[in-house]
């Protein structure tokens, strides 16, 4: 019944952990942290599959090392697009 909200407190720690990893965790609230951890979590899943430890169904390491990729593919843009 609660998944969806365990999924979202475990997508948000992922986006807190990937946010502080990259030094861009200050800047960013605590629904961009949410959005980082579960797209986060989709693309590393995707792109390495699910491997290692899990929580409400991410694999936690998969998913970091995916939104540490986001994170940093989203400055980009947005360092890009500013100047």
């Amino acid at each position: 019944m609660f998944s969806w909200l365990w999924s979202l407190i475990v997508g948000a720690l992922i986006g807190v952990v990937a946010g502080a990893i990259t030094n861009r965790g200050e800047s960013m609230g605590w629904i961009a942290n949410i959005l980082a951890g579960l797209i986060g979590s989709w693309l590393g899943q995707t792109l390495f599959g699910s491997w290692g430890p899990a929580l409400a169904g991410m694999a936690l390491v998969p998913s970091i090392v995916g939104a540490i990729l986001l994170i940093v593919l989203v400055s980009a843009v947005l360092s890009m697009r500013r100047t």
